[in-house]
């Protein structure tokens, strides 16, 4: 016998709005754009440069979240029965492949900028102009990563990511045409930027290997796992046994699926209240999770013909 709880149905049925965050993330793109652009015009540095550029990838990324949020958001229809949550994934791996795209930029602008050194300009403006801005996603960094942690939503933690990674990445750019300007070393600037770039790259490779993953249906973690068996344990121990079971994570909902053997004595009706309880002790732990039980006898062979199922 399977079971599908109301609670279960119902979040099936739908997935918070996150575009808030989305119009948040787009928000703060444009208004580093229009800092950092006046940055680079003010001092001809090929590191602020760079980092302008990423900006634009961040505006990019952000317009994709959007689209990719207000997707996941939609309730479950007839041919998407489990609702639309893995656009979230198709996100994260978009934005991905955007931060690879830009680290080609900025390396492309960097060699060149090393090959023909040209001083800087205006450099103290320059630079506050340019710490203003990564303040603005530093800010927003922490409000995404916020709601990504709250809402296990990839979409957002991908995009926390990225902005972080643009706050570091103009702290690097920061130092870097401060050297320059104490040091008179032009080809320090360009130097800088092929290392942001590369920075850019490890992190682009990361949230594109996360979003594949999540496509591939991973499982929950090993904590998240023994939470589980940290429920089950007291069952257990009332001779309840458990087998086939299997976890898989998508976008920001958990699914946990279980065969539960009991005895062959029990009524349908006992049966069905005991997995009515372990699905509401479980969703205590997974608030939302999609929890699906089948009952069956302990004493029936048949039962335990899937115990190879992990």
């Amino acid at each position: 016998m399977s079971t599908m709880n109301r609670s279960t149905k119902k979040r099936l049925n739908g997935h918070p709005s996150l575009t808030r965050f989305a119009w948040l993330s787009i928000s703060a793109a444009l208004v580093t754009i229009s800092l950092k652009g006046l940055a680079y015009l003010l001092t001809g540095s090929v590191g602020l440069l760079s980092d302008a550029m990423e900006s634009f990838i961040n505006l990019a990324g952000a317009i994709v979240v959007l689209i990719m949020l207000t997707i996941a958001a939609r309730p479950a229809d007839k041919d998407h029965s489990f609702g639309h949550n893995k656009a979230e994934y198709f996100s994260s791996g978009i934005e991905g492949i955007l931060i690879l795209v830009a680290a080609v930029g900025i390396a492309i602008a960097a060699i060149n900028r090393l090959l023909d050194p040209k001083p800087l300009d205006q450099v103290g403006i320059g630079l506050a102009v340019s710490v203003l801005a990564s303040l603005v996603n530093l800010f927003v960094a922490l409000i995404l990563k916020k709601a990504g942690k709250n809402y296990q939503s990839i979409t957002l933690e991908a995009d926390a990511k990225h902005l972080m990674t643009d706050v570091w990445t103009s702290a690097g750019v920061i130092v870097g045409v401060g050297l320059v300007a104490l040091t008179g070393l032009q080809q320090l600037d360009p130097i800088v930027a092929l290392i942001v770039a590369a920075n850019i790259v490890w992190s682009g490779v990361n949230i594109m290997r996360k979003s594949v993953m999540g496509l591939m249906d991973v499982s929950l973690s090993e904590e998240k796992i023994q939470l589980i068996n940290d429920v089950l344990e007291p069952y257990k121990q009332m001779g309840i046994q458990f087998h086939a079971f299997q976890t898989r994570q998508a976008g920001s909902r958990e699914f946990i699926s279980m065969h539960v053997l009991v005895p062959g004595k029990w009524t349908v009706q006992k049966g069905h209240q005991l997995i009515e309880k372990i699905e509401s002790d479980i969703r205590i732990k997974f608030s939302g999770a999609s929890v699906f039980t089948h009952l069956e006898p302990i004493e029936d062979k048949s039962s335990w013909d899937d115990l190879d199922l992990v």
